[in-house]
């Protein structure tokens, strides 16, 4: 008799404890907007069906990468987890960099010309001298350049068509070469999050 009240009593536990985590996780959703204010992958008015579910994804993953950076302050901008990491407000930047090189790489079949290195080259690469150079700025300058860079790839890409979209350069189509501006956003998102969960 005392085993099965025993059992009894583990099982109600477990009940509970289950439907505590289940309300906990339920919260946690309803608490992060960026989760429920986009449900689908849908093109916006004006795009190629295929260009405009990749501009769906990119601005998904924008808003969720600027979740960690958002309202910062100055301290947490130019953090650095350590000697090799790199600072959120550099990582910004380097999406940004990023994104622009795939502007005048899919665009103009080129890379970047003597200016465009001038202006993006640290952020690209990184590194050392991104660790010396790439700081000292509020997280609105870095994400104000995120924003302006977006603000001309979907420019840009509102001109063109998914026969555009299929076609080649070198051996990437130019789908795949969004793709990969998306899962870099992808990979950065977490290292922000890590990052994020290190200054607190």
């Amino acid at each position: 008799m005392k085993l099965r009240i025993n059992n009894l009593l583990k099982r109600t536990r477990h009940s509970v404890l289950k439907n505590q985590i289940q309300i906990i996780v339920f919260v946690l959703l309803l608490s992060t907007p960026s989760l429920f204010s986009q449900v689908e992958i849908k093109a916006p008015q004006g795009y190629s069906n295929d260009i405009g579910n990749m501009i769906s994804m990119l601005d998904n993953l924008k808003g969720r990468v600027e979740q960690y950076v958002r309202g910062i302050d100055q301290e947490a901008t130019d953090f650095l987890l350590d000697g090799n990491a790199n600072r959120p407000g550099a990582i910004i930047y380097h999406l940004a960099a990023t994104e622009a090189y795939y502007q005048v790489y899919t665009f103009e079949g080129r890379g970047f010309n003597a200016a465009e290195k001038a202006k993006w080259e640290t952020a690209l690469n990184l590194g050392d001298k991104a660790r010396i150079e790439l700081k000292g700025k509020p997280i609105k300058y870095y994400m104000d350049i995120y924003d302006e860079v977006r603000a001309k790839t979907k420019q840009l890409l509102k001109t063109k068509d998914d026969v555009w979209f299929k076609s080649k350069i070198n051996n990437m189509s130019m789908h795949w070469a969004w793709f990969h501006v998306m899962e870099h956003q992808a990979n950065h998102m977490g290292q922000l999050a890590f990052i994020s969960k290190r200054m607190n």
